[in-house]
């Protein structure tokens, strides 16, 4: 009888324990709470403080949207593993867009057009001999770039006299449209020929 007393006791004071562990277990965070935790951690690295990235969070989702835009790829990374390492269990919409800063004409030295003419000679692409030349190369090649990172296409850019000529394989044709207004919409080109061919393999 006492030892049925005892089992008895035992197992009220073990149901009794777990509810009081259910009662006391922390509060859903807001929101609101969910996006200052991340921005701090993003304000944390000077470099994300300065992009001044957007957080907007959904804390019963479990969902985070990060938006805003980055000088380049490896900072998109760096924003995006920070939010992940906060928790594991959220939800990232990465919403970040990457755009090198571009460098003015009055900025651009013989020496960058000098490096640009060698790079370029490498990888087949012609520069004409003047400095605009080779500076349109420099900012379109980098706007290309970011605008398909990881692309396995390859876009030759030939610019003489400012005439800037497109050549190699895109994906598709809409990656060849964007090829073509990227180069149109460049500062100092005065025409573009498009010479892309479609490949989707």
């Amino acid at each position: 009888m006492r030892l049925k007393t005892l089992v008895a006791v035992f197992g009220f004071l073990t149901l009794l324990a777990c509810s009081d562990t259910k009662t006391t277990s922390a509060p859903k965070m807001t929101n609101s709470e969910l996006e200052t935790q991340i921005k701090a951690r993003l304000e944390a690295d000077p470099d994300l403080r300065a992009a001044n990235l957007s957080v907007d969070a959904d804390a019963k989702e479990g969902e985070v949207k990060l938006s805003g835009t980055v000088s380049s790829e490896a900072l998109r990374t760096r924003a995006v593993q920070t939010v992940q390492s906060y928790r594991s269990d959220l939800r990232l919409v990465d919403k970040v867009d990457v755009k090198p800063p571009e460098i003015t004409r009055a900025d651009y030295t013989e020496q960058m057009a000098t490096e640009t003419r060698v790079k370029a000679k490498s990888t087949g692409a012609k520069i004409g001999s003047s400095l605009d030349d080779a500076w349109i190369h420099t900012k379109l090649t980098t706007k290309l770039a970011a605008d398909s990172p990881g692309s396995a296409f390859k876009i030759n850019v030939d610019v003489v006299n400012n005439a800037v000529t497109l050549r190699g394989t895109v994906k598709n044709a809409e990656a060849k449209a964007d090829a073509e207004r990227i180069a149109k919409n460049t500062d100092g080109v005065k025409k573009v020929t498009n010479l892309l061919v479609v490949k989707s393999d």
